[in-house]
């Protein structure tokens, strides 16, 4: 497809955001381009020192942003109210419509100081960077709705810091996003007491990233959706044992993407206490409690919200929040498990039975879904013979499976994971040595198991 510039952020107003200008870097080395995601938006056949240009030095795109922008927004972080954030390490470069004709961002994180940066270099560690790719690369896979890891580039500045042996290497990295817009963008709106904004920021979000006109009570209209796509994103994390590890509401997308990855983990095991970030000392936002900690985010968008609605309009909207997480998880597990679905309360007794199996910890999520591809045990693991497998087998037996398990991978000895340890594994000869093959390799593997799968 041919590249559709758009520049529709600029209609909200220069009280949305700060315009500001990217960090001049010392240089720019290409380590990672996304030609599948660039396709999508028409850039694909841009050559390497053309995609330097753009996405690390930030050359506009005409017809799109001008200049980059760096979003206002407020919100919760682990429960506590903070008016002092907005983007202070990033910005929205370019805007533009993708196949399917979805308003699209691209963001940067790394990219240099904002107002917004405080006491912070408004940089991003090359570790920081890789990891980002990793994480974004395995839930696509995976089939979580996330932003994609589009553009990664060394920039050569020696950073400091205090969770990683320093001075480390720098890089800048671009993300392809449906909208940047948080619940803490409404939540800033509400503070200061802007319904005007409110409306407008409601009107927006409905129109260019929901593509529907804003009805009679756009604000209904709008939690509707978002109620429904966070419960859907809350599932999907579960189902493919991932932990964010900072699910504060500036960090939770109105379109129900996923994005801004920092301390996460994929959890071996289904253990509900899991947690991703070594600073999460109450495990608010553990593995088992992710629904309910986005449950509680969507609820402060309501608080927001009701400055332009009825809150008692907003409630039954919320209350539909842990129903509708309940079937998407039956969902997202059928559909990596590879079975055909037979009706919403079937469904939901499977996967719960697939739940209390895997809560025994006899084998690692990712082992059991391959071994299980389709309905089927392909593996004749002792640990599938226990008792708490029991249950599970029963009723698996009842479904068919969604598809077939052709794709070489299904013949391989163990499933593509993505644990800390292969992470470190994949960084040290990277730092060490300046060494990409197994970060090559392992983007190739995570895209091979997305084939499979789909």
């Amino acid at each position: 497809m041919d590249f559709s510039p758009q520049a529709r952020i600029l209609t909200l107003g220069d009280s949305f955001y700060d315009r500001v200008a990217p960090a001049d870097f010392p240089s720019t080395i290409l380590r990672f381009r996304n030609d599948r995601a660039a396709a999508e938006i028409g850039l694909d056949r841009m050559d390497d020192a053309g995609w330097i240009d753009r996405f690390g030095r930030f050359r506009a795109f005409e017809g799109s942003l001008p200049e980059p922008l760096a979003l206002r927004y407020h919100g919760h972080q682990f429960r506590h109210y903070n008016p002092d954030i907005g983007d202070g390490r990033g910005f929205t470069y370019a805007q533009m419509r993708d196949a399917s004709g979805r308003l699209m961002d691209l963001g940067t994180k790394g990219s240099g100081p904002t107002p917004w940066s405080r006491s912070g270099d408004g940089r991003l560690t090359l570790k920081g960077g890789v990891r980002e790719v990793l994480a974004t690369e395995m839930l696509e896979a995976l089939g979580v709705n996330t932003s994609r890891s589009f553009s990664l580039i060394e920039t050569g500045e020696a950073l400091h810091r205090g969770d990683e042996p320093s001075p480390t290497r720098s890089a800048v990295l671009v993300r392809l996003s449906h909208g940047h817009i948080r619940i803490g963008s409404f939540q800033r709106l509400a503070t200061l007491q802007d319904d005007a904004g409110l409306a407008a920021l409601t009107r927006y979000v409905l129109a260019e990233l929901y593509g529907e006109a804003p009805g009679e009570q756009p604000a209904l209209q709008l939690y509707a959706h978002v109620v429904e796509r966070t419960a859907r994103l809350s599932a999907s994390y579960m189902a493919a044992g991932f932990v964010h590890g900072v699910l504060n509401s500036d960090n939770i997308n109105v379109t129900g993407e996923s994005f801004d990855y920092g301390p996460w983990r994929w959890t071996p095991y289904w253990d509900v206490n899991f947690t991703a970030a070594y600073f999460d000392h109450q495990g608010l936002y553990a593995f088992g409690r992710q629904a309910q900690a986005i449950h509680w985010d969507v609820a402060q968008l309501a608080i927001a919200l009701s400055r332009i609605c009825d809150i008692e309009a907003l409630a039954p909207i919320l209350d539909r929040f842990p129903a509708l997480y309940e079937a998407a998880l039956a969902a997202a597990l059928l559909k990596r498990l590879g079975v055909i679905p037979k009706g919403e309360a079937e469904d939901i007794a499977l996967a719960d039975t697939m739940v209390r199996a895997l809560q025994a910890g006899a084998v690692t999520i990712d082992r059991f879904f391959f071994d299980w591809r389709g309905g089927a045990r392909r593996n004749d693991d002792p640990a599938y013979h226990q008792p708490a497998f029991a249950p599970f087998v029963s009723a698996v037996a009842g479904y068919r499976a969604a598809a077939t398990t052709d794709h070489p991978y299904w013949s391989d000895g163990a499933p593509c994971a993505m644990h800390i340890e292969e992470v470190e594994a994949i960084w040290a000869p990277i730092a060490e040595s300046d060494d990409w093959s197994l970060f090559t390799m392992k983007v190739s593997a995570i895209r091979r198991m997305g084939d499979a799968l789909s």
